[in-house]
């Protein structure tokens, strides 16, 4: 990676990375471009070294070093012979699902800033962190960061609540608005139905939506109401329904799950009749650009995992979020929309017919989307060229 330039920077990059999930595995290579072009800009060459739970895939899929994540002799050596540290993006700093991510997050911020490296915050999404316990760890390596940045208004003001000053902050797009297509366009891998037999979508083009279902209520109501709403949505009209699973194995049980139940309410699939629809199930991608082609496919997006919206978005596919955590509401903001519903509360009438609706007017949404879409894929690139800038002018 980098251009033939005769200076060349080493950046350490931290994040969620090597574990299946496309939405972070996407993260990183929206960053690995974002860093590309800015070094081109600035007549730079810029060295990635990933921190990854699985090294060599990582190595395979973005052409970049990676070493171990949890390997302290492997990081320690690899900040030592850096120029600096990225930490981010994504959810790095919460304590919803674990509290020991932000201990370990932050614990690579501070070797890096103990060996005298300059540490950048890369479109972060703060919280939610609920052991205050935490507010002062945060503030403390945040302030010795050279930038931070993170992906929406929410974070900025729960930083600033801990005591990082305000105006040492930027607010950002997430990266992955920033996320080109994989060359070659939209051209889809192979379609897998249900049944196993290929789709006959060519044959019979229906509207194609896109759905992206996770786990989380532990006793599955969250996606027994999908289910329902989903079937309601092929009662009204011939739909394709897809379900793209972003995160491996888990989201693929998941929408399997979701699928059995659309046939138990009379939707199509497992033999009942769903009046002309399809459901498919998108095989398992590990390149985010593959997904990211997927989706681009679609006309609507019905999404519960943050980074199909985001995917959506960029690729200018209505959308509809299901809202299990507030960086769903946070990015939805972004777009002047809010949540169709939630995993504590969906309605499945309404959820049908504002998917009818956005399909029906798929154009309109696209019209009065585009500038603000255009607007965030720009200011994406913000942070990479930040830190770029920064790597230029350091001594040394």
């Amino acid at each position: 990676m980098g251009s033939k330039a005769g200076t060349s920077k080493r950046i350490v990059i931290s994040g969620y990375y090597g574990f299946n999930n496309s939405g972070d595995e996407a993260v990183l290579k929206s960053i690995l471009a974002a860093l590309e072009e800015q070094a081109q800009a600035e007549g730079i060459a810029v060295e990635p070294v990933v921190l990854s739970a699985d090294p060599a895939l990582t190595t395979r899929l973005y052409g970049v070093q990676a070493v171990q994540r949890m390997k302290l002799g492997d990081i320690v050596r690899a900040l030592r012979e850096s120029d600096g540290l990225i930490s981010g993006g994504g959810s790095l700093l919460q304590d919803a699902t674990s509290a020991k991510s932000i201990p370990y997050y932050l614990a690579i911020v501070k070797i890096a800033q103990w060996l005298g490296k300059p540490s950048f915050i890369y479109a972060q999404g703060i919280g939610p962190v609920r052991r205050k316990l935490f507010y002062g760890m945060i503030r403390r390596a945040f302030r010795k960061c050279a930038y931070v940045s993170v992906r929406d208004q929410e974070s900025a003001e729960l930083l600033a609540a801990m005591g990082v000053a305000r105006g040492r902050i930027d607010v950002v797009p997430d990266p992955v608005m920033g996320l080109p297509l994989p060359d070659g366009g939209a051209d889809a891998e192979a379609r897998v139905s249900v049944s196993g037999a290929e789709s006959a979508e060519d044959d019979l083009p229906l509207p194609l939506v896109g759905v992206s279902v996770r786990y989380w209520n532990e006793d599955r109501s969250d996606l027994d109401r999908c289910a329902e709403a989903l079937a309601l949505l092929c009662k009204r009209s011939a739909v394709h329904l897809r379900f793209l699973p972003f995160h491996l194995p888990s989201d693929e049980e998941a929408s399997r799950y979701v699928i059995d139940r659309i046939g138990q309410n009379g939707g199509p699939g497992l033999g009942v009749d769903g009046g002309g629809s399809r459901i498919s199930i998108c095989p398992p991608l590990q390149d985010p650009q593959a997904m990211l082609a997927e989706v681009s496919r679609c006309d609507l997006l019905i999404g519960m995992r943050l980074h199909s919206l985001i995917y959506a978005a960029s690729q200018s596919v209505p959308l509809l979020g299901i809202s299990y955590d507030p960086k769903i509401d946070h990015f939805l903001h972004r777009l002047n929309s809010v949540a169709v519903g939630t995993t504590a509360y969906l309605d499945p009438q309404a959820t049908a017919s504002e998917a009818a609706r956005l399909l029906a007017h798929g154009a309109e949404w696209r019209r009065s989307q585009a500038a603000g879409i255009e607007r965030l894929k720009q200011e994406s690139q913000l942070p990479a060229k930040q830190i770029v800038r920064y790597l230029r002018l350091k001594k040394g």
